[in-house]
């Protein structure tokens, strides 16, 4: 009745005008033939479990409130704050004093693309460093927009000295060298002294991602000469997945902004974020899109919790569980991956699978019944290795304990083939 009551007057007036009109609004609001699906009138349900994988992270309550403060525009002077202590966070945590720094409106996916995207025209050479599925990703979308790509490649937890980068980027004169600072696939953390160096010997930009070790494992982009170094907020940082911090310096910006081709994406076009972001000196700053409000809210609360730990004690704690993670393990019978300590990235560790066991089998117990997330390898690392992931807010020895005896209770409880 309330709704007959408030349309019959609108109705009325459209009748007056064009009888037609009103027959097709009356039609409109009487002709729904699908029904409200019945799981849209239940309350929305979500498990509470032990994020221990390798990203997302649990979130802390600090975190969470943030996300859950009320909306504001994205184009209001309180969002413009936000964003500008977003891009002081983002500086400390990269350690670095470039002014384009901005964070990306979506995963870590978004900010690789963008970083390729703006870099690289068609038909102009790069070089990937493929040693797990994060350079298979780069290289692939590289080759989408017309790059000339060329792949070194290694199985999974092989890495590269700087002798072989050096040789490689002489041959093939790329514009682009591509390298995963912490291999989450594999469980690797990368050496990145005078790679920089070598990449400006060779007139090449040198591209970082540090999505699974930004904040776990010490990484100084001015320092180390990284061109541009992009991460994720779910994982050390301790945000809700989808935004990503992104970072040029001034030899990136060059090339980036004397291209002859537009990039290939208008969503990622750096022309824009950077106005977007007041990176680029103009004082209006002119709509591109409607930014992940609630997401940044979050992203600068976990800026800030890293801020007040400081990064050297963030280094320190996630090296420290990790080495009480990796000995326990080792007491249980199994063996690590990564043989190397110096060559483990902290935030994720990668256990070679046990001899006579279904992997599958001891993730789903796992989660199963102790409500925790452990997860199988990733991409050229599938059915070789466990990942227990301990980041952030869920970087402590109480987790690692609980990890732990998850695992030893698996291992006790599921079969072992007889082979």
């Amino acid at each position: 009745i309330a709704l007959l009551v408030q349309t019959a007057p609108f109705e009325n007036l459209l009748y007056s005008k064009n009888t037609h009109a009103a027959s097709c609004i009356h039609r409109s609001l009487g002709s729904v033939t699908i029904p409200p699906p019945a799981c849209m009138l239940r309350p929305l349900e979500a498990p509470l479990r032990y994020l221990f994988g390798p990203g997302p992270s649990n979130v802390p309550p600090r975190v969470l409130a943030a996300g859950g403060r009320p909306i504001i525009g994205h184009l209001h002077p309180e969002m413009y704050e936000i964003m500008n202590d977003i891009k002081k966070g983002i500086q400390y945590a990269f350690q670095t004093k470039n002014n384009m720094t901005i964070a990306m409106s979506g995963s870590g996916h978004t900010a690789m693309e963008c970083a390729v995207f703006n870099t690289v025209e068609p038909g102009e050479s790069v070089v990937v460093a493929v040693n797990g599925i994060w350079g298979e990703r780069v290289a692939e979308i590289a080759e989408r927009m017309g790059a000339r790509v060329h792949r070194m490649v290694k199985a999974p937890g092989g890495y590269y000295s700087n002798e072989e980068i050096e040789q490689t980027l002489a041959k093939h004169k790329p514009v682009l060298f591509f390298l995963t600072h912490g291999e989450s696939s594999a469980g690797l953390v990368h050496p990145v002294d005078g790679i920089g160096d070598i990449c400006l010997r060779h007139n090449c930009l040198f591209l970082v991602d540090s999505v699974a070790s930004l904040g776990g494992a010490p990484l100084f982009m001015d320092e180390q000469k990284i061109d541009i170094l992009y991460t994720g907020s779910q994982k050390a940082l301790n945000a809700p997945p989808g935004t990503a911090p992104i970072s040029f310096n001034e030899r990136a910006c060059k090339k980036m902004f004397n291209r002859k081709t537009k990039p290939v994406s208008y969503l990622l076009d750096m022309t824009h974020l950077s106005n977007y972001w007041g990176c680029d000196g103009k004082t209006a700053r002119i709509y591109h899109h409607t930014g992940p409000v609630s997401g940044f809210f979050s992203l600068r609360e976990s800026l800030s919790i890293l801020a007040e730990k400081g990064l050297e004690n963030s280094w320190r704690q996630h090296k420290e569980v990790a080495e009480y993670l990796w000995k326990g393990l080792e007491d249980l019978g199994l063996k690590l991956f990564i043989k190397d300590k110096d060559l483990r990235l902290p935030c994720v560790t990668t256990i070679s699978i046990p001899q006579g066991y279904n992997w599958r089998e001891l993730l789903t117990y796992i989660m199963k019944h102790h409500q925790m997330e452990m997860t199988g390898g990733l991409g050229p690392s599938v059915g070789m290795v466990l990942r227990v992931g301990l980041m952030g807010y869920n970087c402590n020895k109480a987790n690692a304990d609980l990890a732990l005896a998850a695992l030893a209770d698996a291992l006790k409880v599921c079969p072992k083939s007889k082979a």
